[in-house]
């Protein structure tokens, strides 16, 4: 028996049966420890959340004194 006979089955072995199983476990312990967000990834996120709105809040009233002030700044190039 030669030596690649001999490691070919090991080899094979591990592909099919251990390769499969260590990469759907992996990524099972993955998927739940996203899943699990405490109360600080929360805080953070509605900070974002209320943050992103407020600066909406703010590029309208930016837009909406630039078009009372320069009526045709949207047309302008840039």
């Amino acid at each position: 028996m030669s030596l690649l006979q001999f490691l070919s089955v090991p080899a094979i072995l591990f592909m099919v049966i251990v390769a499969p199983l260590w990469l759907i476990f992996h990524y099972k312990t993955m998927w739940k420890n996203q899943k699990q967000q405490g109360p600080a990834d929360q805080k953070a996120v509605k900070e974002m959340w209320d943050v992103a709105v407020r600066l909406e809040d703010r590029v309208a009233n930016l837009e909406k004194l630039l078009d009372a002030e320069a009526p045709g700044w949207r047309e302008t190039k840039k």
